[in-house]
């Protein structure tokens, strides 16, 4: 069949003389298709320029229908080269943009072809661009050679490319990556710059207006902090930014991401990599919020409120127009689709049907929308197509209008602007419903405890005045059925109900829940899910302020807020006349407890990932060390004295030297100063240097560890230092050097391997904090030399293994192949490679940097460690005990499968079985084979 046979509808010629070139330019052609291109030309001299340009190749092309029209415009591309590249793909952009417009006008295709095809030309245009710089900066030996496909690079498309959804006149969004796996570290640094090369030159290729045109306006900006990276980076330099800074819209532009061009093995590796980033598998409030404040943002920015009009309407970005059906589409993927792969479509059509078929939108709104996103993009090509502009909006005066209505085959341009205006409100009151509350449904079925529990709410502070009721009664029945998914239920009721009874008031609380409904998963979940969660926030209800003031799903601050936070804060409580010391102990309690609490929820909706969460907690601590110490020694310096000598560093050892805490973690730290030469301190009492800092120990741990009205901070654990139990609590940097140097054992230079300086005190404790960094990293030097260390090693598994065995059947960190016993492992990298790297996972690339182990064991063991350590620290959220499956309950189930990636609880044990059996036998080899070296 050929092209004619396929033609649904006909455009209306709005410029009669160029329709009548056109007829003449065609007349081999009869009927309908004649009318299609004499009316196309009628209404787009962009287009009939094409026709006259490419006019003998227009006629054969429409003897078929068009099936394979990209491969057939890019036939022999791949063979040319740069230079040829050039001009050929501006040809096949003419012939691509001439065929899908005229498909389109007549109806020939659907939209799904149109963008589609538009799409794929992009695709191969990009790869072909890519591909062809690469070989010219390998040809002039500029790159270093590799195995890898398209030298490992790839680009990711992102937006309406990435969805196949690319409109008329579209630019393209690319982010260019590489796979730092691809080169060898000697040469990563000329591969970088060669790859810069070869992005810019890509991008001048497709987007340089020349004699022959363009192929695609390209956009490099949505990469990871465009204004200061360069155009082309690293894939783990990006993951690295996405897990620290990420944001919501970054989330949501994801969604749509794949890799279109290059190595797209590598992209698809790094998508695997991303996706906890982008679906969180939680309820989000930060994300509805964040697309609700992002939509009011547009619209204010762009100056696109007020009364809705037809003339000047913007299709994308104006209300009702195809931006807010995207919004609510994708807003809903983030939500739900964490928990729901089906969900994670990057077509909107397709998304709005996955979420219809699982209920998380009306079938009959799905459809709606549909029809009308459908419609918003005809018009929105109909508008590019004109002249080849990529606006989006629609003509201000008539005769633009006019002509849009003709293209879409209409001659009353009135009634063809009523019927867009009706659907445009449309959208917008469909979309805007998404923000509003729902009304309640039934309560469920309740025991007669649990109706005894309820009835006594009314008369609950929060509940007292008629307004609140009001409010409350609508979330209730949500409230209480999401309650009933507790293994018991009336426990996690109870919880709740002590949480209730302490607010003092509750119409700002539940205005919030109910115009917010996924609050009321928030809460929920705390009750239903962490038990310890739940007493904190009966215990103090403030907490939530955050949440109000919405500071609460704020991004993470940076370390130095934190600080000048607390620092403020116990500032405030120190100036109080009566107790003030005591004062900013409750005030560092209370501010470490809310940020734990923050942890904790973030970790458990599912905004933080575990690697995140044991960094946010480590923060916490360091925060607290640093400031409690100046108060520390502010007190004990008004009877004793100044620090005497240079002063003091806390050495965090253990998860705090490693930065990766978990919400039930104590503390490991060190204490080292350095009074040589000094007597004693200059106070009215003065006191010997090691007096004067042994006080100072015991004050600074009383600080962390004791309890007050406000709880305790920290256990604090000081059994690291030199001698351990038997040897001073501080120790002088001297005799640690000469402690580590020739007395320590092994595990002591393990342990050291993770030492890092979290706080200082003294006039010269920064540069003595610098002299004790660079004496661990001497004794690493010294020391990791010592034939010893993997025998002493073997010896320690003997003795932890017989001194302790795993803690039931789902322990992540002691026994063999468990977490100890790998971060042990990577270690002993660390000291035998002098590495100064600290994490678990830098130490155990340390092992395959230097050849102690096989890079895919050390691939696999880095696999392992992170499924343990998300299974370790959610575990310690919800439970101080040993973890039972039993007790948790669905809610603690589904979040341990949530964050372990596994689909029920047969998985998740077998899993961790295999995981636990591989590395252990990965373990037993490296240290039984350096062991036997010896």
């Amino acid at each position: 069949m050929s092209f004619a046979d396929h033609i649904t509808r006909l455009p209306i010629a709005h410029d009669h003389a160029r329709a009548d070139e056109a007829k003449s330019l065609f007349s081999g052609f009869n009927g309908q298709l004649t009318q299609l291109l004499s009316a196309t030309a009628g209404c787009s001299p962009y287009l009939f320029s094409l026709m006259s340009k490419e006019a003998d190749w227009l006629a054969d092309t429409l003897q078929s229908t068009g099936d394979g029209i990209v491969s057939q415009v890019l036939t022999d591309a791949s063979e040319l080269d740069a230079e040829d590249l050039g001009p050929a793909l501006r040809q096949a952009k003419r012939r691509i943009a001439l065929i899908t417009a005229i498909a389109d006008l007549g109806g020939v295709w659907p939209l799904e072809k149109i963008t589609g095809t538009l799409t794929e030309f992009a695709d191969r245009a990009t790869d072909l661009a890519l591909r062809a710089h690469l070989r010219r900066e390998v040809d002039r030996g500029k790159l270093p050679a590799t195995d890898a496909d398209a030298a490992g690079m790839f680009a990711m498309a992102m937006g309406k490319m990435g969805a196949g959804e690319l409109n008329y006149s579209s630019d393209i969004d690319l982010i260019i990556l590489y796979d730092d796996a691809a080169y060898e570290k000697d040469d990563r640094n000329e591969a970088r710059a060669s790859l810069i090369r070869v992005t810019r030159k890509m991008a001048a290729t497709l987007s340089d207006n020349t004699e022959h045109g363009y192929v695609f306006r390209t956009d490099l900006r949505l990469r990871p902090d465009a204004a200061v990276t360069p155009v082309c980076l690293s894939a783990n330099a990006a993951l690295a930014y996405y897990e620290a800074e990420g944001r919501t819209w970054e989330r949501a532009a994801y969604i749509k991401a794949r890799p279109c061009a290059g190595d797209l093995a590598a992209g698809d590796r790094f998508l695997a990599d991303l996706r906890p980033f982008v679906w969180r598998k939680h309820l989000d409030f930060a994300a509805i919020q964040d697309a609700h404040d992002m939509r009011l943002r547009i619209r204010d920015h762009k100056g696109l409120g007020g009364k809705l009009s037809i003339p000047g309407h913007n299709m994308k970005l104006g209300q009702g127009g195809i931006r807010e059906i995207e919004f609510f589409t994708q807003t809903r993927q983030l939500i739900a689709g964490g928990r729901d792969p089906e969900l994670r479509k990057r077509g909107t059509v397709d998304a709005l049907a996955a979420l219809a078929e699982k209920d998380w939108i009306p079938g009959d709104i799905a459809q709606e929308l549909t029809d009308h996103y459908r419609q918003h993009r005809d018009i929105e090509h109909r508008i590019q197509m004109v002249n080849d502009a990529q606006t989006h909006e629609l003509p201000k005066d008539r005769d633009g209008l006019e002509n849009i209505a003709n293209m879409s085959g209409s001659d009353d341009v009135d009634a063809w602007c009523q019927t867009l205006l009706d659907r445009l409100e449309r959208v917008e009151t469909l979309t805007d419903a998404f923000f509003a509350p729902s009304d309640g449904a039934a309560l469920p079925e309740l025991s007669d405890n649990a109706k005894t529990i309820i009835e006594r709410w009314d008369g609950y502070a929060a509940l007292r005045s008629e307004r609140a009721q009001q409010i409350f009664r609508r979330i209730k029945p949500d409230l209480l059925g999401k309650m009933s998914r507790a293994a018991h239920p009336e426990d996690a009721l109870s919880r709740f109900d002590g949480f209730l009874q302490k607010l003092p008031a509750g119409v700002q609380l539940f205005s919030l829940f109910e115009a917010n409904p996924q609050l009321v998963d928030l809460i929920v979940d705390i009750c239903v899910t962490a038990p310890g969660l739940a007493a904190y926030l009966g215990r103090y209800p403030e907490v939530l302020d955050a949440v109000l003031a919405g500071s609460f799903f704020a991004p993470w601050p940076k370390p130095d807020v934190l600080k000048e936070e607390l620092e403020q804060r116990l500032k405030q409580r120190m100036n109080a006349r009566d107790g003030g010391y005591e004062r900013a102990l409750d005030e560092a309690r209370r501010w470490a407890h809310d940020w734990q609490f923050r942890i904790g929820v973030h970790h458990l909706r599912g905004l933080s990932d575990a690697a995140q969460v044991g960094k946010e907690y480590a923060d916490i601590a360091n925060t607290a060390i640093a400031a409690l110490l100046p108060l520390v020694v502010g007190q004990l310096s008004e009877k004793h004295g100044s620090p005497p000598g240079r002063g003091a560093v806390v050495l965090g050892m253990g998860s705090l030297g490693a930065q990766r805490l978990n919400a039930l973690s104590d503390l490991d730290l060190i204490v080292i100063y350095d009074a040589d030469g000094v007597e004693e301190s200059d106070g009215r009492k003065p006191l010997a240097p090691r007096a004067w800092y042994a006080r100072l120990t015991q004050s600074l741990i009383t600080a962390l560890s004791a309890q007050t009205a406000s709880g305790r901070l920290y256990e604090v654990d000081m059994r690291l230092r030199p001698s351990g139990r038997q040897g001073p609590v501080a120790t002088s940097v001297q005799s640690f050097r000469n402690y580590q140097m020739s007395e320590a054992w092994t595990w002591e230079h393990l342990a050291l391997t993770r030492a890092r300086v979290v706080a200082v005190c003294g006039d010269d404790g920064a540069q003595l904090g610098d002299e004790v960094e660079a004496l661990r990293v001497e004794v690493l030097a010294e020391r990791g030399a010592d034939d010893r260390v993997l025998p002493d090693l073997a010896d320690m598994r003997k003795r932890i293994f017989a001194a302790k065995a795993p803690d039931g059947e789902w322990e992540a960190k002691i026994g063999r192949g468990r977490l100890q016993d790998i971060e042990l492992l990577g270690q002993s990298f660390a000291l035998r490679g002098a590495d100064p790297a600290r994490g678990p996972e830098a130490q155990l690339r340390a092992g395959g940097r230097t050849g102690l182990l096989a890079k895919e064991d050390v691939e696999t063991l880095l696999s392992s460690q992170r499924f343990l350590w998300r299974l370790q620290v959610a575990g310690r959220l919800l439970t101080e005990n040993a973890l039972n499956m039993d007790n948790l309950g669905p809610g603690g189930q589904e979040f341990l499968l949530r964050e372990t990636d596994c689909e029920n609880l047969t998985g998740l044990k077998k899993r961790l079985d295999t995981v636990v059996e591989t590395a252990g036998q990965i373990i037993d080899r490296a240290i039984g084979e350096g062991a036997g070296k010896t």
